[in-house]
């Protein structure tokens, strides 16, 4: 297994104001982000030194990593827009199995020596799984939240005299929220 990089070897606050140098400069000025950061490491008193191919690296891999959470949020928000709880139950099951199918794949290739995936993947994925399954929560907070809503609009047009009170205690048996 190869040593790690330089640069993953940046103390964790290092690392966070390298991705937002290179976020509010676009990505490029590389020479300008990598003295930046050299001397930010010799202030702060530590030895390592890391060269521009090497953050030029980290910030195509970072970009491009960066460049697909935006996407993927866009999309979220997109769908949440749209989509009925129903959808959103179905979706987040369709995730958790494709999420559990990758780490299946990532826990079998880890078998092989010589195949062993980078592990920070396998904590992004192992995260995403998570917060996947915490996300279940917030999809009964939305369920409780239509189900009052609906209560509300009967209870709203029983004694706004549009709908009958039995009429309205049946549709609330119909939709299971007696």
């Amino acid at each position: 297994m190869p040593p790690p990089r330089k640069i993953d070897l940046l103390p964790s606050e290092m690392r966070h104001w390298l991705q937002d140098e290179l976020k509010a400069r676009g990505f490029s000025d590389y020479e300008e982000v990598t003295e930046a950061l050299n001397f930010r490491l010799e202030d702060a008193g530590l030895e390592m030194r890391i060269g521009k191919s090497a953050v030029h690296a980290y910030g195509q891999e970072f970009r491009d990593y960066a460049k697909m959470q935006e996407q993927a949020q866009d999309e979220i928000r997109a769908f949440l827009e749209e989509a009925s709880l129903q959808d959103e139950v179905d979706v987040t099951s369709a995730l958790f199995q494709q999420l559990t199918t990758i780490q299946w794949r990532l826990q079998m290739a880890m078998a092989n020596p010589d195949q062993l995936p980078d592990p920070r993947g396998l904590k992004d994925l192992t995260t995403a799984l998570n917060n996947l399954i915490r996300s279940t929560s917030l999809r009964d907070e939305i369920a409780k939240a239509e189900r009052d809503a609906m209560a509300r609009k009967l209870d709203e047009a029983v004694e706004a005299g549009d709908v009958e009170k039995e009429a309205a205690q049946k549709a609330r048996e119909i939709m299971g929220f007696v």
